[in-house]
């Protein structure tokens, strides 16, 4: 027995490398070894085609390439007609399952050596291993909870280095409270009461910090001896305070707390106090909490205020990840943060400017009208008004597009950059009554020219943000109603999405961008999530879908048994997947001091998140076949 498992262990470990198999319980994994041959293809040779009949046998590739091809083998295939698979990677898993024929055939696109399995040994460890039948049942699901799982791991490996390289003087939460040494103690106590602060630091005129006074010293040393509350602060405080420069760690702050005992370090810049951070302060990087954040930013009193909790909704969004949230339930999350920072500083812009007469609702679109803004987003918003009795139309868009202006002025401060091409409240386009709002959509509806398909992908997935959802709602069935009067619009919209392939390119790479700042990259936004995004709006459109969110649009279609459930999971996976590494990419730029953008080098990506991203291309590149083949737009 024990030279049997010896035997084994070279294809076990040839086997742990991959997806399932790293997973699955030993005696499992045993299993499979054990029931496993070795066989070999030369290139070019067929493994499987659809004339064959059902499947007998599953194919795990230990070294080479296989092509999946559709069409009848005469001359080259075409992106859409081939996908490849790579070492790891198994087949034919749906037609296993479902004892039928492949669909297309399989061909060595190298000399292959494949791990074989035959269907009742497949059938047995399916009902041994349940990792296994899950990765059978939803592969697609499986790889990207697997590759969540790492990069979890990975996250929570680097995020107690994170925190601990953090400068001080991004950490400082506010300015600090400060006294002369001439200060009595009831005054410093009232002070720190009201300034709800554990500590209070004692400066001289220059301000630099010459002692501190803390709640610890208010119970232990005053309590002790007979003081009276007209007692200078001098006379009581921890005189010569522990000090360190901005530029400092989190760690150092942490050590020094930890050799000397104490709970505050001073920030001193040019011997002057700058800030003071508390144990609490370095402890709560790890604990930065949705709900506190939520209500920070819904009562912030300034726009600086928000502008300094959004920077907190990074780390957030970083500890959610590693605690298991899904990068959907993320994107959402911080969608509803940046709502939260939205309607602040609308409250925050009606009371510096005055009530405007004008009853408005405020519409966001584009990806913040989805739910599925990333960390990189900027101002895609507009305004659905109704005139205050007695008022112009005129009159009140002038009144309004002064308002709108301060408010998009003060979202660009807070970190939500001014719209490229002018999608914002302040755009007397943007700014327009219900009929208004009728009169500029039925014009694309209706012409449907490329600037009219563009800007339909972009206004068309409005959402409310702040005032009566009532008119956005007539406006939003009102849509519908017209889009299906008008079937060409659609067949132009889904003409226009076809134009965005997905980056698979014809051999075993992906297609990457050719030239330019991000040379050899992915564009992961344009060429990764849009596919998707485009596929799903058209899907809700010409099947009266009222969400907007993306995976909420796909399974509107689903249940109105416009396209089949299945395939619509297959699809929500992929989609989720390329935000996750959307997220991840951005994280990466964030701590290396770059600018946030879309692109990704392939290079970078290990091999379980190579082979996910590539089958979540394929899915997408599914989406667009359906969309296609819905609309004609493809012969045959």
């Amino acid at each position: 027995m024990e030279a049997e498992r010896n035997i084994l262990i070279p294809t076990i470990e040839s086997l742990r490398r991959h997806a399932p198999f790293g997973r699955m319980a030993p005696p499992h994994l045993e299993f499979l070894a054990k029931h496993l041959r070795l066989a070999f293809y030369p290139k070019g040779e067929i493994l499987i085609d659809p004339s064959r009949g059902p499947a007998r046998t599953l194919y795990i590739i230990k070294q080479g390439r296989v092509r999946g091809e559709f069409g009848d083998g005469r001359g080259p295939p075409s992106g859409d007609e081939l996908w490849e698979l790579e070492p790891g990677e198994c087949f034919p898993i749906g037609a296993m399952l479902a004892r039928r024929a492949v669909v297309m055939k399989h061909r060595a696109v190298e000399d292959t050596f494949c791990y074989e399995l035959d269907r009742d040994d497949f059938e047995r460890l399916l009902a041994l291993s349940p990792v296994f039948q899950e990765f059978c049942s939803r592969r697609l699901a499986a790889l990207y909870s697997e590759a969540l799982r790492g990069m979890q791991a990975d996250l929570a490996t680097q995020q107690n280095e994170v925190s601990f390289n953090t400068a001080l003087g991004t950490l400082m939460p506010r300015a600090p409270v400060t006294c002369s040494p001439q200060t009595t103690l009831r005054q410093v106590v009232e002070r720190m009461h009201h300034e709800r602060v554990g500590s209070i630091v004692v400066v001289d005129e220059r301000d630099a910090p010459v002692g501190i006074f803390t709640l610890h010293d208010l119970l232990a040393r005053v309590a002790a001896k007979d003081f009276t509350l007209d007692t200078p602060i001098r006379a009581v405080m921890t005189p010569d305070p522990l000090t360190l420069a901005p530029h400092a760690t989190a760690y150092e702050a942490m050590l020094l707390m930890a050799q000397h005992g104490i709970g505050h370090v001073g920030i001193v810049e040019n011997a002057r106090l700058v800030g003071v951070i508390s144990e609490r302060n370095l402890f709560a990087l790890q604990r930065v909490g949705l709900v506190h954040l939520t209500r920070a930013m819904t009562h912030a009193p300034d726009v600086e205020t928000i502008t300094k909790l959004r920077r907190d909704m990074r780390e957030l969004i970083e500890n959610m990840l590693v605690q298991g949230a899904s990068v959907m339930q993320l994107v959402q999350i911080i969608a509803a943060l940046n709502d939260h920072a939205t309607r602040r500083v609308i409250a925050l812009m009606i009371a510096a400017h005055g009530t405007p007469r004008a009853a408005f609702t405020w519409l966001s679109f584009g990806s913040e009208g989805r739910q599925e803004q990333t960390l990189k987003t900027d101002q895609d918003n507009g305004m659905l008004y109704t005139p205050a009795r007695g008022q112009s139309v005129e009159d009140a868009r002038a009144e309004l597009l002064g308002l709108a202006k301060h408010i998009n002025a003060a979202l660009d401060a807070c970190g939500f950059p001014l719209c490229e091409g002018n999608v914002m409240a302040s755009n007397p386009q943007c700014c327009l009554t219900l009929d208004e709002w009728r009169q500029r959509f039925a014009t694309w509806i209706e012409h449907g020219t490329p600037e009219h398909l563009l800007n339909a992908s972009i206004y068309f997935d409005f959402r409310v943000i702040e005032g009566n959802p009532a008119p956005v709602e007539t406006l939003r069935r009102w849509v519908h109603q017209r889009v299906a009067q008008v079937p060409r619009f659609l067949r132009q919209m889904a003409e226009n999405a076809m134009s965005v392939s997905p980056p698979l390119g014809l051999l075993r790479d992906f297609d990457v961008e050719s030239g330019g700042e991000h040379d050899k990259s992915l564009n992961l936004k344009l060429r990764g999530a849009t596919p998707f995004v485009d596929g799903a709006r058209i899907l809700a459109l010409a099947h009266g879908v009222a969400e907007t969110n993306t995976l909420a649009r796909l399974r509107g279609a689903a249940r109105r048994s416009a396209v089949g459930a299945n395939e619509v999971e297959g699809w929500c996976d992929a989609y989720a997947f390329v935000q996750l590494t959307r997220m991840r990419c951005h994280r990466a730029q964030t701590r290396a001091g770059e600018p946030l953008h879309n692109f990704l080098d392939p290079s970078s990506l290990n091999d379980l998140d190579r082979r996910v991203l590539k089958e979540a291309f394929r899915q997408a590149r599914k989406l667009q076949s359906f969309v296609a083949m819905e609309y004609q737009l493809w012969p045959g």
